[in-house]
């Protein structure tokens, strides 16, 4: 899923950011999610967050949606999906 909606990203999820720095390049740095930036509902370039280690930049995917998280905990860190 890629990160262009707020709607679709919430504190704690997983995501993939390009932090401006490498936008040139677009390496991804990928993290969890602590506070959205972006105020407006959608980003072309994508929503700007601020990841649990202080690194800011624009959510490129969303690796585990808040659902899937919830999930992985109800059952352990190894349950394979199906």
């Amino acid at each position: 899923m890629n990160g262009q909606h707020r709607k679709d990203i919430k504190p704690g999820i997983t995501v993939d950011i390009v932090l401006k720095a490498d936008q040139k390049t677009g390496k991804r740095t990928r993290g969890v999610v602590a506070a959205i930036l972006t105020n407006s509902s959608f980003h072309p370039h994508g929503i700007k967050v601020r990841l649990r280690d202080g690194k800011v930049g624009r959510v490129q995917e969303i690796l585990a949606p808040s659902g899937d998280q919830e999930g992985d905990k109800r059952n352990g860190p190894n349950t394979e999906k199906r």
